[in-house]
């Protein structure tokens, strides 16, 4: 018997129960229902003693099985072929108190006989011996009974005679395709008495040759005669051996974990799990920023700081021309200005102070229209990239989870759009300051102009004029009106200029802030789905690892 994994069978277990469930949906539904069979049989099986062991003599009509089975049981339990053509129903014959009735209620076998196991017998206690239909029965229920049986039981001993252990019938439908059983299984070359030395020789020898050709070199072969009893003891006691070293159930279950594990391990690919690239997902977050109108909206800023700048910091006697002109943000109502939280929303956790309106959603998209075709080019890259490699069941789920949300797409993106708080009330603080200088120096103009305007009003009433003050030889009523005016439109044309750089630097940090909205958008609707897939192919690949090795 081969060497036991250090991996033990529960966690086997464990890991074909966790790789059946992430491979459903992404393999060959029968193989995910054979892997739950297999799970649930072992649970059922492991569930009973493990110090009982069930050996099953198997074989077609005329092999000499129920004489093998009445000659290893030491006493006449089946009726042998003389008395019926064939074996209808299977017989158990058990050794020993240990308890197998409820064993044997899994195994749905009926007729049951209890041996004491004393004397020779004694090897054999902990023993469950059943004599299966015969597997070439022209009856079917017989040799479904036989099917059944085979993947249930945890010993097979398949009994041939030198007439038909070549039999085509035998290997093709039992022993070739239960080869990665052959730990647990033995060929016993019944009716030896019928052989001379040199033809025992020649058949065994061509026996053997036969089941190597198959990939059943791990089967022992016995030969025996159930006539004679000769061979009998020395099967009894290879079968007492196997029973006492308490190995072949957990081996036969972890024989059917490892072969549906292997064949789930090759439906999923051994393929490593694709990683979603940077370059994919910065290709996706500009096509929906595009679809998103992000251009749009950093235009909008830039053309807005300009607007409100010159109005806060230009000339006031011209500045008011630019208020004519409507604001570009207000127009999308994307201009959210911040409020103080209530005390419910700071408990919550929540912060809404820049929540977005449905206003402001349905006006950002009567202002564009979403280019589909470039989100969907951007989606299809990022899927393939993500599935390349992977088997066809994998490459389209993961394709179905990078497109599994896509519906909300669009009203995600508006949401992400309207809740950008864009920083249009910060860093105007040099504002007021210049719009108070401004203010001041139209007071100088008007303090000129009020100055000359009460001059030419002494003038004309011929009463004696203001004492006249020179600053520089030049009246100051002139100097307060030129030096006021020329004043304020220096400072606004200076200020200009920094509205201008404060308008770069808002168009970059809106759009910063935009797409780092998007970025959360797309990861949420779309890289999230993708990599929970992509975790799930790994969870696979890892627990068939496990079950399989």
């Amino acid at each position: 018997m081969r060497r036991q994994s250090r991996t033990g069978l529960a966690e086997r277990l464990r890991a074909l129960s966790a790789a059946e469930q992430a491979a459903a949906g992404r393999v060959d539904p029968a193989l995910v229902e054979e892997a739950q069979r297999v799970v649930r049989r072992a649970g059922q099986r492991l569930r009973f003693s493990g110090e009982v062991t069930v050996a099953a003599l198997a074989g077609a009509t005329g092999s000499g099985k129920s004489s093998l089975f009445n000659a290893l049981a030491g006493v006449d339990v089946a009726a042998p072929g003389i008395r019926r053509p064939t074996t209808s129903q299977p017989s158990a014959v058990t050794w020993g108190p240990e308890p197998t009735e409820e064993l044997l209620d899994w195994l749905q076998v009926t007729r049951r006989h209890h041996l004491a196991a004393d004397g020779d017998a004694q090897a054999l206690r902990g023993t469950v011996l059943l004599d299966l239909p015969d597997h070439d029965s022209v009856e079917v229920a017989h040799r479904m009974e036989v099917d059944r049986l085979v993947q249930l039981v945890d010993m097979l001993i398949w009994v041939v005679d030198p007439q038909k252990y070549a039999d085509a019938a035998l290997h093709s439908n039992y022993l070739v395709p239960l080869r990665e059983y052959a730990p647990v299984m033995m060929v016993v070359l019944n009716q030896i008495d019928r052989l001379t030395d040199d033809e025992r020789r020649r058949t065994l020898a061509d026996l053997r040759a036969l089941l190597d050709r198959e990939g059943l070199q791990p089967v022992v072969i016995h030969a025996a005669s159930a006539r004679t009893g000769e061979g009998v003891p020395e099967l009894r006691a290879l079968l007492a051996r196997r029973v006492s070293d308490k190995k072949t159930v957990a081996e036969r279950t972890r024989l059917d974990v490892q072969g549906i594990a292997t064949r789930l391990r090759e439906a999923c690919g051994t393929a490593t799990a694709p990683k979603v690239g940077r370059a994919s997902i910065d290709e996706l977050d500009r096509a929906c920023a595009r679809a998103a109108g992000v251009p749009a909206v950093t235009e909008a800023v830039g053309q807005s700081w300009r607007r409100r700048g010159r109005l806060a910091t230009g000339w006031p006697l011209v500045s008011w021309i630019a208020s004519l002109r409507p604001d570009p943000l207000r127009r999308l109502h994307l201009d959210l200005a911040p409020r103080r939280r209530t005390r419910r929303e700071i408990e919550s956790g929540i912060d809404t102070r820049h929540a977005p309106t449905e206003l402001a959603t349905s006006s950002l998209r009567s202002m564009r229209a979403i280019p589909a075709a470039q989100v969907d080019s951007a989606l299809r890259a990022l899927a393939d990239e993500a599935s390349s490699g992977l088997t066809p069941g994998w490459t389209e789920a993961v394709r179905n989870a990078a497109r599994s949300r896509t519906a909300d797409l669009a009203d995600e993106l508006d949401r992400a759009i309207g809740s950008t708080n864009l920083q249009m009330h910060r860093n105007r603080r040099w504002w007021s300051v210049v719009r108070v200088v401004q203010w001041v120096l139209i007071a100088t103009v008007v303090a000129g102009l009020g100055w000359l305007a009460v001059d030419f009003a002494l003038l004309y009433l011929q009463m004696p004029p203001l004492p006249r003050i020179l600053w520089f030889g030049i009246p100051v009523p002139t100097v307060l009106v030129a030096g006021g005016a020329l004043g304020g439109l220096v400072l606004g044309g200076l200020s200009r200029i920094g509205v201008e750089v404060g308008a770069r630097r808002k168009v970059v940090t809106a759009r910063r802030a935009l797409l780092g909205k998007i970025d959360t958008v797309t990861r949420e609707l779309v890289i999230t789905p993708v990599t929970e897939e992509l975790e799930r192919y790994e969870d696979a690949q890892q627990n068939l690892r496990v079950a399989a090795e």
